[in-house]
Order: C-alpha cells, then structure tokens, then sequence
C-alpha cells in the first residue's frame, strides 16, 4: 500500500506526459510512409520509404546538414569560449559588477524573432546599420552581411543570444571555487596563465559539458532567425535543417516528406545526444 498510493497519484502526470510525447510521434511516424501532399488531396496510399529517400535525395539536403554542423559548432565554439573570458573578467569584485552581468545576461531574455529583427535592421543592414557606419567610418565599403555572408551572419546572431546563458553558468561555477587554493597558489608563485590552466580550467569542465549539453539540443533546432533574415538563402546558403523541413511542410505543403525529415532531425538528435551523455557522465566523474 506504501508503493500503490505514490504511483496511483503520480500516474495522471506521467500518463500525460506519455500521450503529450507519443502521440505527435505516432502521427510524424504514420505520415511519413503515407503519400500526403495538401496540394493533392485525392493522391494518398501507403509508400514505404519513399519519402525518407525524396528528403534525402533532395538537393538542398547535403547542404542543409553541413549547414546545421556548422552553425551548432560555430555557436558552441564562441559561446564557450567568449563566456569564460567574459565570466573570468567579471569574476573578482568591481564597482558596478552586479550592473554588469544583469547586462551581460538580458540579451538571452529577447526573442529569437526580436533578436534577428534587431540584426537584420539596426546592425547588418548595408545602408543604415551600425555595422556599415563602422565601415564607412574607416573608409571601407559596407558589407551586405546577408547576402554576402548569410550563414555568419545567422551564426553571428544566434551567438549574440547564446552568450550569455554561458557566461551566467560560468559565473555561478566560479563562484564556487575555493578560494583558498587561489591565494595559495599565488602566494607559491603561480602566474594568471599557470592559475588558468591547472585551477580556472579544470574547475569549468563540467560547466562547460552542461553548456554543449543544452546548446546542442536547443541550436538543432534554430529556425526564427533564418526565416526572419535569409529566408534560407541565397539559394540554400542559410538552409538547415529544420528550415529544410519547413519548407517541405509549408511551401510544398508536402506533410508525408516532412514527417520523413522531421524523423530524420529526430535521429541524428539522438545521435548528438549519445555523445553529449556519455560527455557529461565523463566531467561529473571527476
């Protein structure tokens, strides 16, 4: 009676989440071997795989994959590495230094959409941007960042957001450090270079592992500021993967070869997540 009470209250919720989980699975799965185009209503019936091979045989496919590869290490990359600077630069007191990380940490709060508007119109833009002021003020001929260097561009963005959420997890973890063992090891002789390598380092690996933990999940998926500034392109320069999806789902209105490409993001998902569990399980060995 002491283990039924506890699970027959738990039960609604888990069987909530069961069916909010397994339900748009089920039906991703049962539309991805039917032939389902919204465009042709009266053409349906069972096709096998054929879908998974019309979204792998896709021209945009190849490009939308190292498109996706790119940005998620890209972003991961500068994030991880501009968010220990920026956290090891604010980690002693200063005067304002609260001031400072609520600014540091705000541009995580704006919205995809609202992050690439800002972009796209106040910073990117050839004519009117800051960015082009800068040029211009050095003599330079601006540059048309999304037509020019639209994947940059994207990456550049989703940066910006990203940033902070590492620099806030890396804070909280220096915080945590002993103290102790830095002044001992100053008072042993130890340099800021020798302090990094053998004390900051080693003491940020495991908040470095959550980091590409959640930004990897989360980057898999980026899709507001391409559609909002490219559009995926020129061409498919700016496409992946779940643009790619997008517009198989709602431009051609083809939901059969979606469903297939939105299982094919599932599985290489699951695959990143493999290596980021056994990651993660490797730092909090330590």
């Amino acid at each position: 009676m002491n283990r039924f009470l506890p699970r027959a209250l738990m039960a609604p919720a888990v069987a909530t989440l069961f069916l909010w989980m397994i339900v748009p699975l089920v039906m991703t799965l049962y539309f991805s071997v039917i032939r389902y185009n919204l465009m042709q209503p009266d053409q349906s019936g069972f096709v096998g795989l054929e879908n998974f091979e019309y979204f792998v045989t896709d021209p945009s496919f190849t490009t939308s994959v190292i498109n996706t590869l790119l940005l998620l290490g890209s972003v991961i990359l500068i994030t991880v590495g501009l968010g220990a600077a920026i956290a090891l630069l604010i980690d002693d007191p200063f005067p304002g230094r609260g001031l400072v990380r609520i600014l540091l940490i705000s541009p995580f709060f704006v919205m995809p959409t609202v992050n690439a508007l800002l972009w796209k119109n106040m910073m990117m833009n050839p004519i009117y941007g800051v960015l082009a002021q800068v040029w211009q003020f050095f003599g330079a001929a601006p540059v048309d960042w999304l037509t020019d260097w639209p994947l940059l561009s994207v990456i550049i963005m989703v940066s910006w957001q990203w940033l902070p959420f590492a620099t806030l997890i890396f804070v909280t973890s220096l915080q945590s450090m002993d103290r102790e063992q830095i002044e001992a090891a100053r008072m042993d002789g130890a340099n800021y270079l020798q302090q990094l390598r053998y004390l900051y380092i080693p003491h940020l690996g495991r908040s470095v592992a959550v980091v590409v933990m959640i930004e990897m999940i989360f980057l898999l998926s980026v899709f507001a500021e391409i559609y909002t500034t490219t559009g995926g392109g020129p061409g498919d320069a700016s496409t992946n993967m779940a643009f790619l999806i997008f517009k198989q789902a709602l431009l051609n209105f083809d939901a059969g070869v979606a469903s297939a490409g939105a299982l094919f993001a599932v599985v290489l998902a699951n695959i990143a997540a493999v290596f980021l569990i056994r990651l993660v399980g490797k730092n909090l060995d330590k």
